[in-house]
């Protein structure tokens, strides 16, 4: 009775939403464009950088070392339909943000987004000198240091705390005590959901604290839209927006499952090409609907990279197999170079405008 209650309650909020997150490209001087809706279009002067060339990659991402046989992949270039994306400068980047801190702050496809945007800065500035230094088990910094910038990653997979307590590890959905390592940045790039997701063995938490309560298990879109209204707290509350851009990297989808493309017995296993129809067969994610609720009443100027969509399309885009540390079938995390690179397009395009 209570899961039907708390399913009853997730159906009714989500009914009266409004879906009206702003993106940053639409609420700047270059409005008259959306720049998320599209289409993929091959392009023979991509990928964007050599991977084998890029200190930065992971076994996990490199798709082209561990033996993926084709290459179209590599050669989609995300094409607005009301306007172009600029072309990624990696110095101009570099000399734009000089002396600032970029963190991006949340799980493997943060990672796999932070590995792209710094392999693509690399490819413009090869001979640039950098450190790369690991503080703890969370924080990775990479410093270019003719230009003091700095890229770091700060790993989380819920943003919101996941403590050590007698009765087991406690997801708390109204504590980010974690957020204290996210404060003086110049920019921030935030993501999660891919770990809301996961049971079992899988699942990093034992139990879900909330108002001093412990609970087995909830309505995960229901946890979801707990933590990150915790998470838009803490934004409301120390983020100065004269000092710190802030962004929401998408929903990032996955495709295991080859119905939500009408190819139901497919999944991303053998996958070439992107899907070219305008409207994907799956729809929205119900968790896009969630986070663009959140988003809706954040107070602060919170800027949605809406790449849902886009890399619904990206049916072919993932390792499968072709990874170096990934056990399995991986239809969630993206080859590089591939789509990360697109995303970081449009951050730049943000940025820029």
């Amino acid at each position: 009775m209570g899961s039907f209650t708390s399913l009853l309650s997730l159906s009714f909020f989500l009914f009266f939403c409004q879906i009206n997150a702003t993106s940053y490209l639409n609420s700047s001087k270059a409005n008259s464009c959306n720049v998320f809706k599209g289409k993929w279009v091959y392009d023979p002067s991509y990928p964007l950088y050599n991977p084998a060339t890029c200190p930065f990659i992971d076994p996990e991402f490199d798709c082209v070392k561990y033996g993926r046989p084709d290459r179209s992949y590599l050669k989609y270039r995300w094409q607005p339909f009301g306007c172009n994306l600029p072309r990624f400068n990696g110095v101009e980047f570099l000399q734009r943000w000089k002396g600032k801190k970029i963190m991006f702050v949340g799980d493997s496809l943060s990672y796999n987004m932070w590995i792209s945007l710094s392999c693509m800065i690399h490819s413009w500035a090869p001979n640039a000198k950098y450190t790369l230094v690991k503080s703890g088990g969370s924080l990775t910094i990479l410093t270019f240091q003719d230009y003091g910038l700095q890229l770091l990653i700060y790993r989380t997979t819920t943003l919101v705390d996941i403590v050590n307590q007698n009765e087991g590890r406690v997801l708390k959905l109204d504590s980010i005590k974690q957020g204290s390592a996210w404060m003086g940045m110049d920019m921030l790039i935030f993501n999660s959901w891919h770990w809301w997701t996961h049971t079992g063995r899988d699942q990093p938490w034992d139990y879900i604290g909330e108002g001093g309560k412990l609970y087995k298990d909830m309505n995960r879109f229901v946890a979801y839209y707990k933590g990150m209204t915790t998470w838009s707290r803490w934004v409301n509350r120390y983020v100065d927006p004269s000092k710190t851009k802030v962004f929401f990297q998408g929903i990032s989808p996955t495709h295991y499952e080859g119905k939500d493309w009408n190819e139901p017995s497919n999944s991303c296993k053998g996958e070439t090409q992107p899907f070219f129809g305008l409207r994907y067969p799956a729809g929205t994610p119900m968790a896009s609907v969630v986070l663009n609720k959140v988003l809706a009443r954040v107070k602060k100027p919170v800027y949605l990279l809406d790449v849902t969509t886009l890399s619904q399309y990206r049916k072919d885009a993932h390792p499968t197999y072709y990874s170096g540390n990934h056990i399995g079938l991986d239809c969630s995390h993206w080859c590089l170079p591939g789509l990360p690179d697109t995303w970081n397009i449009l951050l730049y395009a943000a940025v820029s405008g």
